[in-house]
């Protein structure tokens, strides 16, 4: 395998001096951008391809996703199913999923020697189950058909001379027919961008857990209720699904679901604000008659000791009958309508009071990027300049955790190789 050419070593090479082939340089050497220099070699071998990474090392998200696994996909077959799980890109994508879907990521892997495996939660890994097998496997790739990959090469500057790009960067300028971005979340390719004329939708966070300091979830941490219904008060936002306390509060896919549809929202109330808690996810008229039922069949049984829902564990079920007002010597008998009324409304009407948010492991994922009103998605190509491509996250588009950014990253890597190739 060669060795990634450093800026330094080459500062006095262009890719230019081959003159073989249209030249195509790629800004970002992560997910987007690996995939798409792949694929555009492969369909068209006379394209003088470049990778510019501004770090000493590529494909590092590649790496770190999926502790260290790689989340490569989610088992999602169907482009109008698939586009729900994008708060940010959802009309834009169904088109691009016709084109290259989540079979089609299985297929291009596997073509490679990286078979992957579908977990019990549809997340989908590499068999290797390590995120190694798909850095070896795009690093070969790059290897074998000769794309140029500069690391310590950030870019400073990109604008059109006569029919050429010019690529400014510390070590030397390069001069390409074509230009692809695929920077990802970077704030200095988005001021770079803006210098293009193209707009930018001011980015905020997104995919991050609630900090919630609550006696009720004092010391609970990894505590989890299977079907949560969580919602923000005073908004619609709401999300379903598995709910993780953790030491600074409530994680988990309902609440980084929440997390990423309501980014803008909850980045408005500045992480402060009030989250409701359905911790069983059915109406508070019926978990009222379990427990009316359960004073009249086990009148002589104290309360806290256990719970009638399996999905509280007895830790949590403790908290909440403290919380609504229930003594711990007090059996079912004991209990009055208000009591019980409570305790039914701490289940399903559970209020905790957000302030700040923590990124969620690994995951560095933003709202906000190029406003894909000025994208054409038949090619991810600018509306406002020809021969300048968006890939990847640098563009408005993202999606909830499970393997989702990814998919766009391919998706998007793979109709712009496509039109890089033809031309």
């Amino acid at each position: 395998m060669q060795e990634k050419q450093t800026n330094k070593e080459n500062s006095g090479i262009s890719p230019l001096e081959n003159k073989k082939g249209l030249q195509v340089i790629i800004i970002g050497g992560g997910a987007a951008g690996y995939f798409t220099a792949i694929n555009a070699k492969e369909n068209n071998p006379e394209l003088d391809i470049t990778i510019l990474e501004k770090g000493k090392d590529v494909l590092q998200k590649v790496k770190i996703s999926g502790g260290g696994r790689c989340n490569v996909t989610h088992a999602c077959f169907i482009p109008k199913e698939l586009i729900e799980f994008y708060p940010r890109g959802k009309k834009e994508l169904l088109g691009p999923f016709h084109q290259f879907m989540t079979g089609d990521t299985f297929e291009w892997f596997e073509n490679r020697g990286v078979p992957l495996k579908i977990e019990d939660d549809n997340r989908v890994f590499p068999e290797a189950n390590t995120s190694q097998a798909i850095i070896d496997c795009f690093q070969n790739a790059v290897d074998k058909l000769n794309i140029k990959v500069l690391t310590n090469c950030g870019v400073n500057s990109v604008y059109q001379q006569e029919n050429k790009w010019i690529i400014n960067t510390k070590e030397q300028n390069f001069e390409a027919d074509k230009v692809v971005i695929a920077a990802g979340s970077s704030k200095k390719v988005w001021e770079l961008c803006k210098t293009l004329n193209h707009s930018i939708v001011e980015p905020v966070p997104s995919l991050f857990t609630f900090n919630i300091n609550d006696k009720r979830l004092v010391d609970l941490l990894g505590t989890s209720v299977p079907n949560a219904t969580v919602t923000i008060s005073g908004t619609k936002l709401e999300a379903s699904g598995p709910l993780l306390i953790t030491h600074w509060g409530m994680s988990g896919p309902a609440v980084l679901k929440l997390s990423a549809f309501g980014a803008r929202i909850l980045a408005d109330k500045n992480y402060q604000y009030n989250v409701e808690v359905n911790w069983l996810s059915r109406p508070t008229d019926k978990v009222l008659n379990v427990l009316l039922n359960l004073k009249k069949k086990e009148p002589r049984k104290t309360a806290i000791l256990k719970s009638p829902f399996t999905e509280v564990s007895k830790r949590l079920w403790e908290r909440f009958v403290i919380a609504a007002g229930i003594k711990a010597t007090q059996n079912w008998a004991d209990l009055n309508n208000m009591q019980l009324e409570n305790l039914a409304n701490q289940l399903t009407k559970g209020v905790f009071n957000a302030n700040g948010r923590t990124t969620f492991k690994d995951e560095f994922v933003t709202a906000g990027g190029i406003d894909l009103k000025e994208i054409n998605f038949k090619r991810f190509e600018s509306k406002k300049h020809q021969n300048l491509f968006f890939v990847g996250e640098v563009l408005n588009i993202d999606a909830v955790t499970g393997g989702f950014n990814f998919q766009n990253a391919w998706t998007s890597g793979f109709i712009c190789a496509n039109a890089l190739a033809e031309d």
